[in-house]
């Protein structure tokens, strides 16, 4: 697209960035592709001091994308709105586009008052503690005020319809996938975890929090007796010392290894012979679950899963056939 077309917009995408999710890797593609496409765009990233290196602004950078680091100190709202209007004004983008609920409730409204368009993508709900509670209360009354709101999944649309969004407003686009990083060939993937031996291999990759289910999956593995396999848990979060201490007196102590953080974990599925999604509230993971299908690995989801149903259903199975999944 020629930098004078009357199609190319000027976006700005802000989000704040912490230590972990997948929030980021959503953004990325998102801002990649549209920069692709032509289109002149910007991404704010909201850091604290002392993560101003974040691997989101280098991997935009590399990837021709404007990543402008927005470093505030902590609960520095203040701070924060003053560098994002002065950003909105020097830019003068045709759309703001913000990520998340610090971004929803701290940032949108400076651009709404500046006279920008201001679109919102709803990835889900975390729950959590009162104090993450409150802030999703305010966020779900945020949504009513912008201009279009995107949803990840229907039951997202139809949630945003029953708590005061305008129908008219909501936009239902499920998640996509790059198609990037490649995985790694499986000798290799499981190199990188540490993974030996041939049994049969179950992998899980997430943040270690309640709605992403992960107790859906210690419920599942329980329930394979002595069958044969390992389980490979990639991710951090609030409720890992909480599970690994419900497991701990059990044979599932010594057949689960916890990875912690691992970057470009969608590069390792194919280490497992079978990978779980058993996520509670969003829409399809894109690149985890993707990724799997195109890496050959079969997968499992919990029933309460949403937005499968434009994958390839060949080698996806529930949970309640993890049995059969095992011993295949």
């Amino acid at each position: 697209m020629d930098a004078e077309s009357p199609d190319r917009l000027t976006v700005l995408h802000i989000l704040a960035l912490g230590p972990v999710g997948g929030l980021p890797r959503v953004v990325e593609a998102l801002a990649t592709g549209q920069s692709r496409q032509g289109h002149n765009v910007h991404v704010a990233a909201v850091l604290g001091p002392n993560d101003a290196d974040h691997p989101l602004v280098q991997a935009l950078q590399a990837a021709g994308v404007v990543a402008i680091p927005v470093v505030v100190p902590d609960r520095g709202y203040r701070r924060e709105r003053a560098l994002i209007a002065d950003l909105c004004l020097r830019l003068r983008p045709h759309l703001v586009h913000t990520h998340g609920y610090r971004s929803d409730v701290v940032d949108a409204p400076v651009a709404r008052a500046l006279g920008l368009p201001v679109v919102t993508t709803v990835h889900g709900f975390t729950g959590g503690d009162w104090k993450n509670q409150v802030y999703e209360a305010l966020q779900r009354r945020a949504f009513r005020r912008f201009d279009a709101v995107v949803a990840v999944s229907r039951r997202l649309a139809e949630e945003l319809a029953r708590t005061g969004v305008r129908p008219d407003r909501i936009h239902r686009v499920p998640n996509a996938w790059s198609g990037t990083p490649a995985p790694l060939e499986r000798a290799a993937a499981r190199r990188a975890l540490g993974i030996t031996g041939d049994r049969f291999q179950i992998g899980w990759v997430g943040r270690v929090s309640a709605e992403k289910g992960p107790d859906i999956l210690l419920e599942a593995l329980a329930r394979l007796g002595h069958l044969p396999y390992t389980a490979s848990i990639l991710g951090a979060g609030r409720d890992r010392v909480r599970l690994e201490r419900t497991i701990s007196a059990t044979e599932l102590a010594w057949r689960i290894r916890w990875h912690g953080t691992v970057p470009d974990a969608g590069r390792l599925l194919t280490a497992f012979d079978l990978f779980v999604l058993s996520s509670r509230t969003e829409g399809m993971r894109a690149a985890s679950s993707c990724s799997s299908v195109q890496a050959r690995t079969s997968m499992a989801t919990s029933s309460s899963c949403q937005g499968f149903s434009s994958c390839p259903r060949k080698r996806l199975a529930t949970t309640s056939r993890f049995s059969h999944s095992a011993r295949s």
